[in-house]
Formats: structure tokens, sequence, C-alpha cells
């Protein structure tokens, strides 16, 4: 049996939507009884001052005075009575005598009968009004005492029906209807005008899958390694994760913050800035390597700016390792090639029967090679280094390039702390040595002069070539990530050797140099402080 589907619940603007409309028509129900009862209160206490002051009138009426004390007051004082009825709009004037008995009536059948009613205070001299049932019906009436010379000789009452009072309020009442109903129109129509507006903002979601949505995204947030930011129009910080903060070395509150403001290197906060997509983009701060794409968000117009950071520093430092690597596989490979003729002129020679000259042959091939190595192993103990520069000369062998160990250059083993791994010493020396080999082949001698040295003030590097050398005025160029004088389009990793050996070399809070060699090219040195290795050996000697 299918289970049955429940109904999705009211979106937040629906909600909303409901609950305003039903605060407008309680709002404006409850104003609309208000104003009637209070109408009708102000209707019949202007009825009562309408009513004293027809009845004051007559009572203060010379003519009237006169007549209650004539043998037959009814005779003068009927037609009086109706004609001031007629003329100030009240529905009855009666008068009668001191004891009650009404000289006038609007229904002439009652004259001569007792007034229904109270009348003891005007009696006494007093003046009031009141509402009570008569035989016209319910009225709101006034009573006042007729007084000569004073004394009483009679009493006057005026009033209005309640019948009449409500007729009156009801135009007032029709157009209160009117006013509540356009109020309510009008306030319904905002109401649905805003939510309609909210509805798409909130893309019809209701309040808990906006709830559920907003933890969603914060536990997604906080949870992904990489970094995100997001900016709004401005450029300014609206959202970033932990990842980002990270990544970017951000410290203190960043939200709220201009992208300018965050102190990151110039191409970096050149790329945040932009109003273009960025697709994998590579990025140095000052000790990482990240990957940087951003996306504007725009809906009509330009709401902000979504970027992603991802942290490639060790995946940038294993991929000059591999490009290492698969250089020495092909220096290998043409070096395998290369054996592989001599060996072939080797037997040929001894096939011929000219022994004697295979062997010197072999015998050059061999020194010349084991003289390299020598060169090389005699410099250098430390392992990693040796076995970078053996690499290094071959593949500048195999274009073309003498790569020259200097002979002041000296390193032990062991020598290098903990604080410096390898794999940066291969970062530093191998980029810089690769920028000398690109600029040195195509100059004639072509030459690579590495110096590496240990003394008391720490690591010393030297690599020159026998290039073209840099521009003075791009001293401090050369070091920024993109900058490169090969042709554009050559690699897409070009430019970046450079800024990531000054990255490696600041993070280790060592000095890096350029200027012009004195054979002509350019010469680049790096001074590594060592300090925990000195430490090591005084311990040592002592």
């Amino acid at each position: 049996m299918p289970t049955p589907r429940l109904p999705r619940p009211r979106s937040l603007a629906g909600q909303l939507f409901a609950m305003q409309a039903v605060l407008i028509a309680v709002l404006v129900a409850g104003y609309a009884l208000f104003t009637y009862v209070s109408d009708r209160g102000q209707a019949r206490e202007a009825a009562g001052r309408q009513a004293m002051a027809v009845a004051r009138s007559v009572a203060d009426a010379p003519s009237v005075r006169q007549a209650v004390t004539t043998s037959d007051p009814t005779a003068r004082l009927e037609p009086y009575a109706l004609r001031v009825q007629d003329d100030t709009g009240v529905d009855f004037v009666t008068i009668m005598d001191p004891g009650g008995i009404r000289w006038t009536h609007p229904d002439r059948a009652q004259i001569g009968k007792r007034f229904l009613g109270h009348i003891s205070r005007a009696q006494h001299g007093g003046s009031f009004t009141e509402t009570y049932t008569g035989t016209l019906g319910p009225s709101v009436r006034a009573v006042t005492p007729i007084e000569d010379g004073g004394r009483i000789t009679g009493l006057v009452s005026a009033g209005i029906k309640v019948e009449s009072i409500s007729a009156r309020l009801q135009d007032q009442v029709s157009a209160l209807s009117g006013v509540a109903g356009g109020a309510l129109a009008l306030g319904a129509i905002g109401t649905y005008v805003i939510n309609a507006r909210l509805r798409r903002s909130t893309h019809g979601l209701n309040a808990t899958e906006l709830s559920r949505m907003h933890d969603y995204h914060q536990a997604a947030l906080h949870a992904v390694r990489e970094g995100l930011l997001m900016l709004d129009g401005q450029f300014r910080v609206a959202l970033i994760n932990d990842g980002g903060r990270e990544l970017l070395g951000a410290t203190g509150e960043v939200v709220g913050r201009s992208v300018a403001d965050l102190g990151l290197p110039a191409p970096l906060t050149g790329a945040l800035l932009s109003g273009q997509p960025r697709m994998d983009e590579v990025h140095l701060t000052a000790t990482r390597v990240l990957v940087v794409n951003t996306s504007p968000v725009s809906g009509g117009e330009r709401r902000g700016t979504v970027v992603t950071l991802r942290d490639v520093t060790e995946l940038q430092s294993l991929t000059g390792e591999l490009d290492s690597e698969r250089g020495f596989t092909q220096a290998l490979r043409s070096q395998a090639h290369e054996a592989a003729n001599r060996l072939h002129t080797v037997v040929s020679l001894i096939e011929l029967g000219r022994a004697a000259e295979a062997a010197d042959f072999a015998t050059a091939e061999l020194e010349l090679a084991q003289a390299l190595t020598d060169q090389v192993v005699a410099a250098v103990d430390e392992p990693v280094l040796a076995a970078l520069l053996l690499g290094k000369a071959a593949q500048a062998n195999e274009r073309g390039v003498e790569l020259v160990v200097s002979g002041d250059s000296h390193m032990d083993d062991g020598l290098l702390p903990p604080s410096l791994p390898a794999r940066d010493l291969v970062t530093i020396l191998g980029n810089l040595i690769d920028n000398a080999m690109d600029a040195a082949q195509s100059s004639a001698g072509a030459r690579v002069t590495v110096t590496a040295r240990t003394d008391g003030s720490g690591l010393f590097l030297r690599v020159a070539d026998t290039g073209t050398g840099v521009d003075p005025a791009h001293t401090e160029a050369v070091f920024e990530r993109g900058w490169s004088t090969k042709q554009a389009g050559s690699h897409g990793g070009r430019g970046l050797g450079l800024a990531l050996v000054r990255q490696t070399v600041r993070r280790h809070e060592g000095d890096l140099t350029m200027r012009q060699a004195v054979g002509g090219g350019a010469e680049f040195e790096v001074l590594l402080p060592l300090l925990s290795s000195h430490a090591d050996l005084s311990g040592g000697d002592v």
C-alpha cells in the first residue's frame, strides 16, 4: 500500500503573506469597530446636546412662559412645539405642567397623559439628559424646567429617537466601510508585492528548508579544506571559511574588510579585484603556492565574486622533482644511446684489428665521465645536492651547455639541519640551474657555473651563466610570478621558477640577490642560515 504523500509546507513567503494579510485584516476591522463605537457614542452625546439646546430655548421663550399661565395652554403651545420640532430636527418637543401632564405631543392622543420618563430633577430646578423608552420608542431626551420669577411653572422635554441617531450613523458607517475596504485591499496588494519579491529571493523555500540549508551551508563551509571567499560588489570580504583564513594567512576580523587591505601580494590582490573570471591561476604568498579560481556572481547587476583557493605548495614541489626526474631519464636515454654508439665504435675498431686504438678510445671516454663525477663528489659530499648536480650536468650536456662546479665549492654531508629539507634545496638550486641553462643555451661557449659551500655565515649557493643577462630595470621583476624572457605560450608554467626560489629562500629567512656576472650573463646568489647546524658542531667540539 503506497504511503500517502504529505503536503509540502507553505513557503516562507506564503506564510508571511498569510500572517500579514490576517494582521492587516484584524487591524482594519479593529479600527473600524473602534471608530463605529466611538462615533456612536459621540452621536448620542451630540444628540443629547442638541435636545438640551432645544429644550432650554423653548423653556426660555417668553411666549411659552405666558402660555403656561393661561387656562388652555395646549391651544397656544401645540402649534409652537410642532413648529420648533420641524425647525430643529428633533423627533419630539413635549411641554408639560410641573406634575408631568402633557400639554403638547406629536401624537395628539397622548396629550393630557402623564409623561413617560424621569422628571424629578427638573421639578427641583435641574436640567438633565437621558436615554429612555417612551411612547415613540427609545430616545435620547433632555428635560429642563420653565421658571418664572423663581417659580417652576412647567417642564419641557425635547428628544431624538435612537432610530434616528442610528440612521445618521449609517452614512458614516458606509464611508468607514469603504475606507476600511480600501485600506485592506491596499495592504493586501502591498503585502503580495513584498512577498512576491521575498519568494523570488528565497526561491520558494519554507522556513524549515531555509534553516536546513543554512545548517548544511555552515557544515560544508567549514568542512572543506580548500579556501573559499565570497566578495561583495565593492570587493569586501562577505564570507571566508577556515581554509581561506589559513591559506591567506589572514588574522583578526576579515569579514567587511576590502581585499586591498588584507596585505596580500600584489598579483594575488589584482586577481581578486579583477571583475573577470580567473581559471586555475597560480599565485604565490609568503609561504604557499595557491591555485586561484574566481567567478563573478551576477543577477542583472554585479553582486560579488566567489573565490576558491587550493594549496599546491607540496604538489608544486613534487612537480619540480618530477620534472627533474624526467630530465634525468631523458639524459640517461641519451647517454645510453651515445654509449651504444661508442660501444659499436670500440667493437668495430677491434674487428679491424686495431685493439690499441679501441682501448685508447674507451679509456678516454671513461676518464671524461669519471672526471665530472670526481669533480662533483670532491666538492660536494651532501648526497642530495651531489645527485642534483650530476643530473643537471647530464641535462646540460644534452643541451650543449657546460655545467661547471667551481673550485671553491665544498659541502660536507650532514651539515644541513632538519629545518632545511632536501626538497627545498632542490627547489632553490634546481630552478636556478634550469633558469641559467635556458639563458646560456643560445650563447657562444654556453656555460653554467655553480658554487655551493658552507661557512660561518651559512649555506652559500651561486649560479652564474653566460647568457645575455637581465636588464637592471627588471632586477626585482624577475622574481615575480609570470615574468619570463621566453615566448608567451611556450609553456604554461613559465615565470614560476624564480618566484618559487624567492618564496623558499624567504621561508628560511635567507637572502637572494641577482646581478650581472663578470663575464656577462646573470649571477644569482643565495645565503641560507644554518644556525642549528653550527650549534650542533660547536657542542661536539667541546
